[in-house]
């Protein structure tokens, strides 16, 4: 099992350097020609790694500009550009602050000149200005809904950004008559760029159809004004705006199954747009680890083996514990490999953060559940209370990356020696 717990930090480890937006920010710079003067706009977790790079890429070429990421995810000041940190995945009023700091550089610019815009995961709650009649309270308790009942990032973006003056193609709107180059780190399946932070630049592909449909699945309990925004069409087309997109789970998922496979296992990608529920994902996962254990012969999966599944699950939110949903796929999985050898089973985040925790995800094994016992740990209860982070955490099963600079969904991997 050493040699199992072993790579696995190795595969974790050097699959998130491999998705740094460092090499991708400055390619898409070299193949991009800036004609006037340069701004910058980055938001989201990766947005200060982005906007590293592509400071030292234009020097003193860049005019001016500004960051807003997560909370303790700068890593210290970059040359002229305003670093502002505020909350995620709520927003708060330093998003709103920063926000609007970044609409009135906006506005500012004319023709000739370009806006670098650089968009990674959590844009959304980290790019937000509430639109007239509405408070920041009201989006807050909105999104709060949204990811509680188990909505998809899709869902919860189509709602959201109807609500705000930068989503949905409004901030590319704001931005006329200058150019918007735009560089995105997708932590979106299917990278819908109408839906990767929302969409500030880019045109709104869903209708109020669609919009209505999520608030009467979810039962959404939404206010008078709230519900006319909804009811309003959002920007369909955008002519100043150019979008090239530099990473996204895929290309995770492709570096964790080389890495894999460096280490002397078979890789099996099996998917990369996992988007279930995290704990039936988690059982699903076991399932998988059992076939291998007990050398199923229908089974193509033979050991030494890596079965690799990309995407974002979701978390329905019952009880009052602290997790992710990382954190939660693998505490359901524990249960089905209970006593199995030789076999282990990890997901983490590629932002280093699963849920409000300063965990990235969690790895167990065989020995896993038996353990949890003698803590006195139902797994039932801590998932029914989703209270993953305490139980993972009691048998030091928690995956602790820091903050990575990256954001392109999550990896859950079957390691099977």
């Amino acid at each position: 099992m050493e040699k199992l717990y072993k790579d696995a930090n190795v595969i974790i480890d050097r699959a998130i350097k491999e998705n740094m937006p460092g090499e991708a920010v400055r390619n898409a710079l070299k193949n991009h020609k800036f004609n006037g003067n340069i701004y910058l706009a980055a938001i989201g977790k990766a947005a200060w790694t982005m906007a590293h790079c592509a400071q030292k890429e234009l020097g003193s070429r860049l005019k001016r500009g500004i960051v807003i990421t997560k909370y303790r995810h700068s890593l210290g000041d970059i040359s002229g550009i305003e670093i502002i940190e505020a909350g995620h995945p709520l927003s708060d009023e330093n998003t709103i602050s920063g926000t609007k700091k970044v609409i009135e550089m906006a506005q500012e610019l004319g023709t000739g000149d370009e806006l670098l815009f650089l968009i990674s995961g959590g844009g959304s709650a980290l790019f937000e200005d509430p639109l007239p009649g509405l408070k920041l309270s009201d989006i807050v308790e909105t999104n709060s809904q949204l990811l509680s009942c188990g909505a998809d990032i899709v869902e919860i973006n189509m709602i959201r950004k109807r609500l705000s003056s930068v989503k949905a193609g409004r901030f590319a709107q704001i931005c006329v008559p200058a150019k918007v180059f735009t560089v995105v780190l997708s932590d979106v399946l299917g990278d819908r760029l109408d839906s990767i932070a929302s969409g500030p630049a880019a045109p709104d592909l869903s209708t109020t159809e669609d919009v209505m449909a999520v608030v009467e699945k979810y039962k959404l309990k939404v206010s008078k004004t709230i519900k006319e925004y909804l009811s309003k069409e959002t920007p369909k087309s955008l002519d100043n705006v150019e979008t090239v997109i530099t990473g996204s789970v895929r290309t995770l998922c492709e570096s964790a199954a080389e890495i894999a496979a460096s280490l002397g296992y078979t890789p099996h990608v099996l998917c990369t747009e996992m988007n279930c529920e995290a704990r039936e994902a988690g059982r699903m996962i076991s399932s998988f680890a059992k076939e291998i254990a007990f050398g199923s012969d229908i089974s193509r999966f033979r050991k030494p083996c890596a079965i690799i599944l990309g995407g974002e699950t979701v978390v329905n939110l019952k009880g009052k514990g602290k997790g992710g949903r990382n954190q939660e796929l693998v505490l359901a999985a524990a249960e089905g490999i209970a006593g199995i050898d030789n076999l282990l089973i990890f997901s983490f985040g590629s932002d280093g953060t699963d849920g409000p925790t300063d965990a990235a995800g969690g790895i167990v094994d065989g020995t896993t559940t038996q353990r949890l016992k003698e803590k006195g740990i139902k797994i039932t209860n801590a998932l029914d209370n989703n209270d993953s982070y305490n139980a993972l955490s009691a048998v030091d099963a928690l995956i602790k990356t820091g903050p990575t600079g990256t954001n392109v969904n999550d990896v859950a991997v079957v390691l099977a020696g």
